[in-house]
């Protein structure tokens, strides 16, 4: 990866997901596979979004035999246990910033270098909050996906 201003090496985000994904598994007495911490690294190479194919192509390089069902349940068990996101607008996933606590997505996506920026906007999440309660609607699943350019593109 290069590294610059909008662009570092990546090494360092996986290490530290890989060490958080591996405390929160032991703590919640799930098993963290081989299959699945790869899976998780592959997905924090970059702060894009990677679709689930894109994922399959990368883990064959590993694992010639892989087929999609390890991909999906590597992303479902990794997505239970709060490690990644689903972006629901690009049908692809990302890490998750903080999975030491459970929180609101709140996702800023950049339509021109397809970085993905979690945000906590935990004021923007309550205002949400409120205008739910207000309509007495009862939500399965809330996240707040923004498209635009980020700071980087914008100014380029």
């Amino acid at each position: 990866m290069k590294a610059g201003p909008d662009r570092h090496d990546h090494r360092d985000c996986i290490d530290r997901a890989l060490r958080a994904a591996e405390k929160v598994c032991l703590k919640r007495g799930v098993r963290f596979t081989p299959a699945r911490r790869r899976v998780l690294a592959l997905i924090w190479r970059s702060h894009e979004a990677v679709k689930a194919y894109d994922l399959l192509e990368q883990l064959k390089a590993y694992d010639p035999s892989a087929k999609p069902t390890t991909v999906y349940r590597a992303l479902d068990f990794l997505r239970e246990q709060g490690l990644i996101h689903r972006v629901e607008s690009l049908n692809a996933f990302i890490g998750c910033s903080d999975v030491e606590h459970e929180h609101e997505l709140f996702l800023l996506i950049c339509d021109r270098c397809h970085r993905v920026e979690e945000r906590p906007a935990i004021g923007v999440m309550e205002a949400i909050a409120g205008e739910i309660g207000a309509a007495k609607f009862a939500p399965r699943h809330k996240a707040l996906e923004v498209h635009g350019l980020c700071a980087a593109c914008a100014a380029s």
